[in-house]
């Protein structure tokens, strides 16, 4: 049909505007939780975010924030972006499944029919839309994150190759080629999953060159596509960076330049190489010698041959290039020419990470890793900071470090890898600039027999042990092995267990379960670990979902009433495989579009899964990282419209212009199911809550304050809060765990806005990274030591301090397991860090107990010191979500303030109340924002629910619990009120978090708020209990702890009823006896 175009073009921009609409319909108005507030400060004022970084992003997102009319409007602005985006990658998408359908409905030389146009139109609108209302890819089209955007760089690159496969026969069809290798420089300035597409693209190249393709054919364009990821990943990011460190050592090291000189050096001869080489391949007169040799130069310098930290892998590559290139009779220049330009132009897009450059030299307040020279962006990009983790051949969680005998030390066996080079700490101005090597990289030798082909359980936390063991079933078998002449025997995982876990955790629990929260149903949106009424897949059909995850009747609330409970009864999925299949049997066409989708269906989820080779008990669900994936599947829906089509004509005998028609309406009922299932829970509009959260965390604080966070969710909102809306920025929030890098601590020593540097008094020398980062806490003396006498103990060189009897190796450690610092009450009081009522409560002496730890890392010591060198100047408080552990044994000395902790210089236990009052009545009830938490009809999601619970148990209820015990019943009946009015039940749901918010009503005399409380709980427990106990055993043991948990609850409910509301024991007693008897009766049944 003439107007074939004209209609795919409109119907493309017509589902582009539909999901437009609806993402920014549900979009965020503010910043949100996890990474987000992160990367919308980072865009905002062009800041260095976490590694590898995302400059592109930067750049683009900074381009709409400058749309927001007040930095409130920032965070809108950059997710207006994300759902701009994605509305695009929608478009992309149906663009490329009416490509892709077109080839296969409609046969070469044959002329469009009406019926066809109507099921190539169908197959995109019906595949496009259900992508458009997937639960993973609606997450992350509505916050300012880098996936939507990641996302339109997949679609985009693959709806090229498919545009180049239209004119490849053409003069000049190339040019599409480039404009892919330009986009997939840019996009590294996003996400490397981009990166990922490249199989899927080698694979059109090649059917559309070999109109006869072969397996054998097949198996080498792959293998070449992989190579092309590796030495994009190892070679052009990385090398290129590392080239680039070779030719600065040589200007500044060798020929006494400036800093930076090398770095320009290496551009203008990198940009004159790449000129000459593309030159060589454009005239008229072809010289061999100098074209071979031009393109060698060009190869090298760009970095490809530099993978890996070895020496001899570029010499092997350059040589082989270099080899081949002057051993073949005859070059394809055409080909030299193309790749010289793609590669010049995946230069030019990579070049925006120039920008991390500049900004971490500019030192902006937020810049992770400072990467301001080319050093320490090679660190940076290689994402060194967290760690390696083995793929192929490697340790398994029993794995030990080899250790030989030395002296009468058993030492580890360490290989002296990459060096460290470091700018030097110049004493004088006119020093000449110099790097030096400040350390290397160590690396551990494991015993080889504890090792293991394709590693999957390799992680040696003991709290990933346990996991392991419960996913792989681990019986394990005894292996021994030699470490310094004794013989040592372990129980190490059989090759079959490691597959066990690979295939039950990491493909069916990380991969295969987010396929179908997707595809088939999902049971609701908390976070799952492998429980049974945890966020597992479902269909919608009864009696399929009662043999996955229970009773399908009365179930609890956290499951029935969860806004993240969808279901699509399978259709998606039936309709996925149906396109699969229809593709698969399409003939010559349909079989190679099968390949093609297929290995961007895989590359973008099970090879993701391989790669990453994640460990259990991840802090987060991960589905978005597999978006591609889903995509991909998403263009096998759409074929099942042309599948529904065939069967309609083949056994309904519809004519072809009715099969078309039904079958596409019909199908179009699947993405509407979608969208009518997942709306509630993808809608965030109204949301403020990580804002105003952040902003309750910092109003926790006064003027001036050091707050210690430690996750991201009480940090990134924190910085989003400070860094683009203003919010309290005379606070200093201090993250403990990058305040193990020396990076990080040199920050804290530094202006930020109103926030003065932090009273760190070590050198950056005392601290670099490799220095100190533990100190061993060896007491070689029972009586409590100064702090500060301590803290110079381990600061000193002196080898003295390092010497521990018995012990031949030198260490840092503590000479004692209790520390004492000095209280100043005179500072004390001087800077109201103890309410003037509480002075009598001051100590001489804090002791600090270290009894129980083995050592203090760096982050701990620095903290000390800050306490030490701070003296009371600045108030010090911790998150309440930082974990104990964090604490350095300073957990007696806190009183809260809200959603903090303060040091005070008293035993808050047994001297003075654990909360402030004043300062946390006036907090909770005049200076904290909600953020729409107690708004009708508001998504909640289960993160934000933690959180609503956390403030109702560990704000509000100690808050009024301390206001009863001082006799001020009318203020703590208010903080309750405040509670409920916040946190309401039809929002929040109640648990046992609000068990005392309860108790408290009851006994400040209102019982009918204590009866509603109560009841509210004790139905949902009930209703819990009652499923639980029509668990099939299989399934019973999965919700032992939530099952323990209800039955507390409903005990200390009885407990409390029996004493205060007789009616309500006497509602509920009889059942809850009948749920102990049967829970006595199980355990009896399992001793």
């Amino acid at each position: 049909m003439g107007n074939y175009k004209l209609i795919n073009n409109a119907l493309g921009w017509i589902v582009f505007a539909i999901a437009s609409c609806v993402y920014l319909m549900t979009i965020e108005p503010s910043g949100s939780f996890w990474d987000c507030g992160e990367f919308v400060s980072s865009a905002y004022k062009l800041e260095v975010g976490h590694p590898p970084g995302a400059p592109f992003f930067m750049l683009t997102a900074n381009l709409f924030t400058q749309l927001a009319s007040d930095p409130s409007m920032v965070a809108k602005m950059v997710n207006s972006m994300s759902a701009l985006f994605s509305g695009l990658t929608i478009l992309f998408l149906f663009w490329s499944i009416t490509h892709l359908a077109r080839k296969i409905v409609v046969n070469d030389g044959q002329e469009m029919t009406t019926a066809q146009l109507v099921t190539i139109m169908g197959s995109g609108v019906v595949g496009a839309l259900a992508y458009t209302f997937s639960d993973t890819f609606w997450f992350s089209a509505v916050e300012g994150e880098v996936y939507a955007y990641s996302s339109l760089f997949t679609a985009v690159v693959f709806w090229l190759i498919l545009k180049w496969e239209e004119v490849a026969d053409k003069p000049h069809a190339d040019r599409w080629i480039i404009l892919i290798a330009y986009l997939m420089g840019l996009s590294v300035g996003v996400h490397l999953l981009n990166l990922l597409c490249i199989p899927a693209m080698v694979l059109v190249y090649y059917y559309k060159k070999f109109p006869e393709p072969t397996m054998k054919g097949t198996l080498v364009a792959l293998l070449i596509s992989f190579v092309i990821i590796a030495l994009m990943m190892y070679g052009v990011v990385q090398g290129l960076v590392e080239i680039c460190g070779y030719f600065e050592l040589l200007f500044v090291n060798v020929l006494g330049m400036p800093y930076n000189s090398g770095v320009y050096a290496y551009v203008i001869v990198l940009a004159a190489a790449l000129a000459w080489s593309i030159w060589e391949t454009m005239r008229d007169e072809v010289h061999p010698l100098r074209l071979k040799l031009s393109f060698l130069i060009a190869v090298t310098l760009i970095g490809i041959p530099f993978i890996g930290s070895s020496y001899l892998i570029p010499v092997v590559i350059v040589a082989g290039l270099a080899a081949w290139l002057f051993l073949s009779k005859k070059l394809n220049i055409k080909l030299m020419n193309t790749t010289l330009t793609a590669l010049l132009v995946i230069v030019v897009g990579y070049s925006s990470y120039a920008l991390i450059l500049i900004r971490a030299t500019a030192d902006t307040p937020m810049n992770q890793n400072a990467p301001s020279d080319i050093f320490t962006l090679r660190t940076y990009l290689a994402r060194e900071q967290y760690g390696d983790t083995p793929l192929l051949y490697g340790r398994t969680y029993v794995s030990e470090v080899k250790r030989t005998n030395e002296g009468n030390m058993c030492a580890a066996v360490t290989h002296e890898g990459s060096p460290v080079w470091t700018r030097i700490e110049k004493k004088d101005p006119n020093e000449k600039d110099r790097y030096y090597v400040s350390r290397h990289n160590l690396e551990y030798e494991y015993v080889d027999e504890l090792n293991m082909f394709f590693p999957r359980m390799h992680s040696a936390e003991p709290r990933h042990i346990e996991a392991y063991k419960e996913w792989a079933n681990i019986k394990g078998q005894p292996v021994k092995f030699t470490q310094c002449g004794e013989t040592k025997s372990v129980l190490k995982p059989t090759f079959a267990e490691n597959i066990r876990f690979f295939i039950s955790y990491q493909l069916n629990f990380m991969y295969w379960r987010y396929f179908l929260w997707n595809f088939s149903g999902r049971q609701n949106d908390i976070q799952g670990q492998g429980e049974v009424n945890h966020g597992n897949w479902i269909t919608g059909i009864k009696f399929i979902d009662e043999k996955l995850v229970g009773p399908q009747d009365n179930m609890p609330s956290d499951i029935a009433d969860n806004k993240g409970h969808n279901v699509y009864y399978m259709l998606p999925l039936l309709l996925g495989i149906l396109g699969l299949v229809y593709q698969v049997y399409a003939g010559k066409k349909g079989i190679q579009g099968f390949w093609v989708t297929f290995m961007l269906f895989f590359m973008t989820g099970i090879a993701i899964v391989l790669y990453l080779n994640q460990s259990p008990l991840q802090v987060r669900e991960r589905d978005y990282a597999y978006a591609g994936s889903f995509y991909a599947f998403c263009i096998w829906i759409g074929f099942g419209v042309a599948a529904l089509v065939k069967l309609l004509q083949k056994y309904a005998k519809l004519p072809s212009m009715a099969s078309a028609v039904v079958a596409s309406i019909a199908a179009l009922l699947v993405p509407i199911q979608m969208a009518g299932q997942n709306w509630d829970d993808h809608d965030r509009s109204g949301r403020y809550i990580a804002r105003d959260f952040a902003h309750n965390y910092l109003n926790s604080c006064e003027p001036n304050a050091i707050l210690f966070t430690n996750g991201d969710n009480d940090t990134f909102p924190l910085w989003y809060a400070q860094e683009v809306e203003g919010i309290r920025t005379d606070v200093r929030v201090c993250n403990t765990s990058y305040l193990q890098t020396d990076w990080y601590i040199d920050q804290m020593k530094k202006q930020a806005y109103e926030s003065a540097p932090l009273p760190i008094s070590w050198n950056h020398a005392d601290y670099v990274q490799g220095t100190r980062d533990f100190a061993y806490i060896f007491p070689v003396t029972e009586q409590a030591v100064d702090l500060n006498t301590a803290l110079e103990f381990v600061r000193s060189n002196d080898p003295k301090y390092k010497k521990l009897p018995g012990l031949s190796e030198e260490m840092d450690y503590l000479p004692s397991q209790t520390l004492t610092y000095k209280v100043d009450s005179a500072a004390v009081v001087q800077h109201g860090v103890v309410d003037t009522a509480d002075a009598r409560y001051i100590l001489r002496d804090m002791t600090i107990d270290l009894k129980g730890k083995n050592a203090l890392g760096k982050q701990e010591l620095i903290i000390l010191n800050m306490l030490q060198t701070n003296n009371w100047q600045r108030p010090m408080y911790y998150a309440i979500t930082v974990s104990p552990d964090q604490f350095v044994n300073l957990s007696p000395y806190f009183q809260k303030t809200g959603m903090a902790y303060q040091i005070v210089p008293m035993k808050v236990e047994k001297t003075v109340k654990a909360v402030n009052v004043e300062k946390m009545y006036d907090n909770v009830m005049n200076k904290f924002k909600w953020g729409g938490v107690n708004e009708p009809g508001i998504y909640l999601d289960e993160n934000v629910l933690r959180m609503c619970k956390s403030y109702r148990y560990s704000v509000f209820a100690p808050l009024a619990a301390t206001l009863m015990q001082e006799g001020d019943n009318e203020r703590a009946l208010k903080v309750l009120d405040k509670c409920m009015e916040v946190m309401t039940p039809e929002n929040v749901p109640m648990d046992y978090t609000a068990l005392s918010i309860g108790e408290f009503y009851y006994l400040l005399g209102q019982k009918e708020k204590g009866h509603a409380v109560y009841e509210a709980i004790a139905d949902n427990m009930m209703r819990n209990l009652d499923w639980y106990f029509r668990l099939k055993p299989t399934q019973f043991a999965s919700v032992a702890s939530d099952l323990n948990t209800d039955l507390y609850t409903m005990q200390e409910i009885m407990r409390v009823a029996k004493e205060h509301d007789k009616e309500l024991q006497e509602k509920y007693q009889e059942e809850f006896d009948n749920f102990r008897m049967a829970y006595a009766s199980l355990q009896k049944k399992g001793e």
